[in-house]
């Protein structure tokens, strides 16, 4: 699915803002199209956007570029990464001409780089690493000055905004995912089978699952949105609904 901007009239647009500042997580299952959604999101409602899944990618392919020892699905190690976490810096700024926020590591913009298969199929064992997962969250944390904010990932509505004021879990078949992971990756110039996508999104799947710290489950509180029969517009549509109903506590 490719981002647009949902246009809404300004009547309709005041009443989405009954809550000043509201914070909404995203999480779900890999290729659900949670930035998608979560990027028109944040455009309507005037508020930042944070694609955490973005900065583990950044994270990942560091460690690749650099060669730093992870351990698979597993294995076991017992390395201290903080001081090579030390060493990665990673912020976000709004695109003038886009309008989008983009994510920089150490002052370069990898936008194409994070999303190469090599990351894609390690991007589960790195993430999956504790001091990684604290340092991510800390920062993701950070990441609210008070102003809303929109973030997706698989543990923003558990545990990086255990209070958000909206927490919504995407879901959607696995095939209708990786054929939609497929398409995305061959416009973006990566070549690769749908085969790979495939057994890609179901190992990611059961390691995001599984993993001991911070694993990918739904919060009690959350909404599910199952997205395999609904277009771009639905989603967005059904989030926004479930917004407009917002209150403040």
């Amino acid at each position: 699915m490719s981002g647009r901007a949902i246009c809404l009239p300004l009547q309709r647009m005041s009443s989405l803002m009954s809550l000043e500042h509201p914070v909404i997580a995203i999480d779900g299952y890999s290729s659900c199209g949670k930035s998608t959604v979560a990027k028109s999101l944040a455009k309507v409602l005037g508020i930042r956007y944070i694609d955490s899944g973005a900065m583990y990618r950044a994270v990942t392919w560091y460690f690749l570029e650099n060669k730093i020892y992870f351990p698979l699905a597993g294995e076991h190690s017992d390395l201290d990464y903080r001081p090579t976490l030390d060493q990665i810096h990673i912020h976000f700024e709004v695109n003038a001409a886009t309008g989008e926020s983009e994510m920089f590591l150490n002052g370069h913009n990898l936008k194409k780089e994070i999303r190469s298969m090599e990351v894609s199929d390690n991007v589960s064992h790195v993430s999956a690493i504790k001091e990684v997962r604290k340092r991510m969250v800390s920062l993701q944390q950070q990441m609210n000055t008070g102003a809303g904010l929109v973030m997706d990932g698989r543990d923003i509505g558990t545990t990086v905004f255990p209070n958000a004021d909206l927490k919504i879990f995407m879901t959607a078949d696995p095939e209708i995912r990786a054929m939609r992971r497929y398409r995305e990756m061959l416009s973006a110039g990566v070549e690769v089978s749908l085969d790979d996508v495939r057994n890609n999104i179901n190992s990611r799947d059961y390691e995001d699952t599984h993993r001991e710290e911070s694993p990918l489950r739904m919060a009690p509180d959350a909404v599910v949105l199952d997205n395999s029969h609904l277009n771009f517009d639905e989603q967005v549509e059904f989030v926004l609904e479930r917004i407009r109903n917002l209150r403040p506590a």
